[in-house]
């Protein structure tokens, strides 16, 4: 398995590689990715824009989290350099969503995230109820993106936008 885990310049971004011992429940299609994305030294918004999804789509195929569609794999061969029978083996099936992170997560950044819906998601509920009623936000309806702000001292801020149908 690939368990590099290098960081390389790309753009004014950093990449990561994955590490496969820290992710020990992703499928085998999550290796054979990354260690072509690693080799073609591409960043997720350049393979999302190859593909025509977002950048956090993308990345969601390579975890095993987000299905793959016949196009997507054709253009993932391309742009990577995998052979296509390879990569419509790996990503044909469905997704086992959910599986790739313990709990609790130990990873910080992820960690964080849980947090975040830990300390506000009954705020979050109660704010989505009043503005709309009893319902759910869908996860399947459901885009969102990250954006980097900097502010006027120079401090840089990350911005997650959700956007499920109600």
């Amino acid at each position: 398995m690939y368990t590099t885990s290098s960081r390389s310049k790309l753009d004014g971004y950093e990449t990561n590689t994955l590490q496969t011992s820290q992710h020990p429940y992703l499928p085998a299609s999550s290796a054979t990715l990354f260690q072509a994305k690693a080799t073609q030294k591409l960043s997720f918004e350049q393979i999302g824009q190859h593909i025509g999804r977002s950048e956090v789509a993308a990345a969601a195929i390579f975890y095993g989290q987000a299905k793959a569609s016949p196009e997507d794999i054709q253009k993932l061969s391309e742009l990577l350099g995998i052979h296509h029978g390879l990569l419509e083996e790996q990503l044909s099936g469905f997704p086992d969503r959910g599986r790739s992170v313990e709990m609790p997560p130990k990873e910080p950044l992820i960690y964080r995230l849980y947090e975040i819906v830990q300390n506000y998601g009954y705020a979050y509920k109660a704010v989505l109820n009043e503005k709309f009623g009893d319902g759910i936000m869908s996860a399947i309806s459901f885009s969102t993106k990250v954006e980097k702000e900097t502010d006027a001292d120079g401090n840089n801020w990350a911005v997650i936008t959700l956007r499920g149908k109600w």
